[in-house]
């Protein structure tokens, strides 16, 4: 039996090839994503339990004795202290700090614990002493002794915060270790992923040009009056109906010629010529012709504009390293990213930028206008059935610059609109909110860093969609300058 031959088509390879492309170049991006996340996890527990041991350390070493101190002097007596609280608040503390970390470093904390128990017995001694009106010079020993076995408990807690360093440390090499090895395992990824790329293109590209060569073989066969000619078939979907139709239409031009000559001379010769004039071969040639030139170049418009756009794209995210540029260039920047999405979304979303001319010469702080035109794409259009506009506005207002980017999306519920703006207010940066950039508390954060105020993204949004704005400092090329040189 014979073997059937898989028939695929040229978007079907194309897709193929991204989809393997993309995985493979997602698994480096995941692995260092899982690989930070944990380590980030283990720095942060690490610093929780250092802060929340330094916090023990007033308590253990000024609280406590100062309290002891208050009852044998008499300012206190034991039911107004609150020493039993603070000492039952140190021993909870530890005993929790000691269930989270790791058996290494806990032995500093069971000893302060211990410790504390002792410090206990000392209060439960001043008490019994008070009680029995022990002599002052007696309660005076047992607060010595108070003094000196709090000052114990401070020095184990430090020795467990020196461990907890050296543990972090450690943790920091083994980071940096690992960091290396994924760089590496990166690198050898995306050599693999070229490597499988360029094999693939030249794959796809020999599938489609040999069928294609063939059929301009046999096109200009066919026009040269070789009915005879045929195309073997291919497993190219987007050729295959074409190869029939061309053989099938050799086939009726050498039935139709068998027949003309059949006839008489002036007949065969008026059949030909109608023959001819139906279905032109060099016609058919040429558009054959064109077809390569499309599959090697692509739409040349389409490429020309994209290519162009991306390349803006590109230019001012880079901007030589410089943190501030022109307002014409954000402009630009948005108008280049909002070029590519359409590309993309071109039914579902459409876009306005009203920031006058006037404004582009004024510097203001790069990639603060795209994150926000990215999260109205794709937290406000993309999901909303039937898109939306997305609208970006400037003006000038008393010495201030004021950005608008407003959406017709989906909007946000009243919850996650709290959520947000706590995030903010909380100034927790996020590796992101959206698949590319800066979130909005990012660029919140980034707003509120560089010029040196309170206020930075002011959110609305109701059913009808969002709306993010900012109000900055309107400041030209020389005073950046200044400012860099001042702070520089």
């Amino acid at each position: 039996m014979h073997k059937i031959k898989r028939e695929k088509s040229i978007l079907g390879r194309i897709d193929n090839m991204s989809y393997k492309l993309v995985f493979i170049l997602m698994l480096p991006i995941i692995l260092s994503i899982v690989f930070m996340l944990v380590y980030a996890a283990k720095y942060h527990s690490s610093i929780v339990r250092m802060e929340t041991i330094n916090s023990l350390k007033t308590v253990v070493t000024e609280d406590i004795p100062g309290c002891a101190w208050d009852i044998v002097s008499g300012r206190e007596t034991i039911s107004q202290s609150d020493i039993y609280l603070k000492i039952g608040e140190v021993n909870e503390t530890i005993d929790e700090i000691t269930e989270r970390t790791g058996a290494e470093n806990r032995l500093s904390l069971i000893v302060a614990s211990r410790t504390m128990t002792t410090l206990q017995n000392y209060v439960d001694k001043l008490r019994d002493n008070i009680r029995d009106e022990v002599p002052v010079v007696e309660n005076e020993k047992v607060l010595e002794e108070i003094r000196k076995v709090s000052s114990l408990v401070d020095s184990m807690l430090n020795d467990y915060v020196a461990q907890e360093i050296t543990s972090t440390a450690k943790m920091s090499e083994s980071l940096m270790i690992g960091v290396i090895i994924t760089a590496v395992l990166e690198i050898l990824i995306i050599v693999l992923a070229l490597w499988i790329r360029r094999r693939t293109v030249k794959a796809t590209e020999s599938s489609v040009r040999q069928p294609i060569e063939r059929l301009e073989e046999a096109a200009a066969q066919i026009a040269e009056g070789a009915f005879d000619a045929r195309i073997a078939d291919t497993d190219v979907t987007e050729l295959r109906n074409l190869t029939g139709q061309v053989n099938t239409m050799a086939d009726k031009l050498k039935s139709m010629m068998d027949k003309s000559n059949l006839d008489a001379k002036n007949l065969r010769k008026a059949e030909l010529r109608t023959l001819q004039a139906q279905i032109n071969p060099h016609f058919l040639y040429n558009t054959l012709d064109a077809i390569v030139w499309k599959a090697e170049a692509g739409e040349k418009d389409e490429v020309i504009q994209l290519t162009s756009a991306l390349s803006d794209f590109f230019r001012i995210s880079l901007s030589s390293g410089a943190d501030w540029i022109p307002i014409s260039q954000e402009k630009k920047h948005i108008e280049g990213y909002l070029t590519i999405q359409q590309t993309r979304y071109r039914d579902i979303m459409h876009y306005e930028i009203d920031i006058p001319d006037e404004l582009g010469d004024y510097y203001i702080l790069k990639l603060l206008l795209q994150p926000l035109v990215e999260n109205a794409l794709y937290h406000g259009i993309k999901i909303k059935r039937g898109g939306g506009t997305i609208r970006v506005t400037g003006k000038l207002e008393d010495g201030y610059l004021k950005f608008s980017v407003r959406d017709t999306g989906l909007g946000m519920t009243a919850e996650q609109l709290h959520d947000l703006n706590e995030r903010m207010k909380q100034g927790q940066p996020t590796v992101s909110e959206g698949g590319g950039g800066f979130g909005l508390v990012n660029v919140n954060l980034r707003i509120r860093l560089y010029y040196n105020q309170e206020d930075g993204l002011k959110i609305e949004s109701n059913t009808e969609g969002t709306e993010v704005s900012f109000k900055v400092p309107c400041k030209s090329r020389e005073e950046i300058f200044e400012d860099e040189s001042i702070s520089g």
